[in-house]
């Protein structure tokens, strides 16, 4: 029973591309595994940049500098 967590940062992807994604991960388990779509469950978290840090900067640091 797989379980996939994305994480991305706020204003994440669209109600949309969500879907493609939840979709897309689910067919990529069935192919690659041969997991059963009814067995895989997708989980899409947006994080607020201020909590995200890469290279010791938060995100919403390193955005603020574009």
């Amino acid at each position: 029973m797989p379980y996939v967590n994305i994480k991305v940062a706020t204003p994440g992807p669209t109600p949309e591309e969500k879907a493609r994604l939840i979709q897309g991960v689910t067919q990529l388990l069935y192919e690659v595994l041969g997991k059963p779509p009814s067995a895989t469950s997708v989980v899409i978290d947006e994080v607020d940049p201020a909590n995200w840090g890469v290279g010791g900067e938060s995100l919403a640091a390193i955005r603020a500098k574009d």
